[in-house]
């Protein structure tokens, strides 16, 4: 009897044994896959296409531009466009959808009035009519006697066409995203306040390194401030010095530290990917710079983002 009780304890004890070590083999190889199945913001599919249509020396049309992108590997793409392209919208949207390629942004430079702008009317209508929910990359400018208001008074008036936009993209299911330009609407302080200012949920900021040449020293000290209403951050190199010169991404001496913070940081967001200041050929701009960003992640180690590009 002793030695039956015997047994069946050491039975009990043995399966107890497998079973922990199952267990713990099953704990290993999920927290193994977990680690090879993490993204990052850097991984190709989390990419931008920006500054391509009018930066582009071939003029591709819709059809060659979605083309380009689909042997990029590049899924989404920030539109923007000058004059000659506005009867091409509608061809851009029904290309990018044909070819599975994400309208992440429409451009639109505004003045001080958008609703008499029949270019605003236009992206509006056209984003209407093809049910495309996106974002609106709005600069603003020609706003007069700007230089000599007092900073509550530069605030109130910018916002005044921001509030507008805001409203009529909100009113198709759209985004309205700040984008630095340069100037006082172009810096990234004045841009949260507008924020606070208008309180609106469908505003947020793009962040732009290739018009931050006057902000790299204080980059560490606002970046984070951004970061909860960030919509975008398109990436260029930057090269120190008076002035600070736009250069690839991995040709400048500024960048390495900023996509570091970046990295670190806890943006989750999509990466534009710049040709404006790169090359005369949009695909060439395009992976000179996806090219020195792969530079950027070895220096940074971060192989999650490196197997994308494999």
């Amino acid at each position: 009897m002793i030695t039956y009780i015997q047994n069946r304890s050491l039975k009990v004890a043995l399966k107890f044994c497998l079973l922990t070590c199952a267990c713990l083999l099953f704990s290993i190889a999920t927290f193994a896959q977990n680690v090879t199945d993490k993204k990052s913001i850097f991984s190709r599919e989390n990419l931008i296409a920006w500054c391509i249509v009018p930066f582009d020396v071939k003029e591709r049309g819709p059809a060659e531009r979605a083309d380009m992108l689909n042997k990029l590997g590049i899924t989404m793409l920030a539109y923007d466009w000058r004059e000659k392209h506005v009867p091409t919208f509608e061809e851009e949207i029904e290309q990018l959808k044909k070819h599975n390629i994400k309208l992440q942004a429409f451009w639109y430079y505004s003045g001080a009035n958008p609703e008499n702008d029949k270019n605003f009317a236009t992206i509006i209508e056209v984003l209407r009519k093809h049910n495309v929910k996106t974002e609106i990359w709005c600069m603003v400018s020609g706003i007069k006697g700007l230089d000599e208001m007092t900073q509550e008074e530069k605030v109130k008036a910018v916002a005044k066409p921001v509030a507008y936009m805001a409203d009529k993209a909100a009113e198709i299911g759209c985004k309205l995203g700040l984008y630095n330009h340069g100037g006082w609407y172009g810096e990234p302080e004045n841009q949260l306040q507008i924020f606070d200012y208008l309180k609106k949920p469908n505003i947020g900021i793009v962040y732009n390194f290739h018009h931050a040449e006057e902000h790299i020293q204080r980059f560490p000290e606002f970046f984070p401030k951004l970061i909860p209403h960030l919509l975008a951050l398109n990436l260029s190199g930057l090269k120190k010095g008076n002035p600070v010169k736009v250069v690839p991404i991995d040709q400048g001496d500024a960048e390495l530290d900023m996509i570091k913070i970046v990295k670190n940081s806890n943006y989750k967001g999509p990466i534009g990917i710049i040709n404006e200041d790169t090359a005369p050929d949009a695909e060439v701009g395009l992976m000179l710079n996806m090219d020195g960003l792969k530079g950027i992640l070895e220096k940074l180690g971060d192989e999650a983002a490196l197997r994308s590009y494999k």
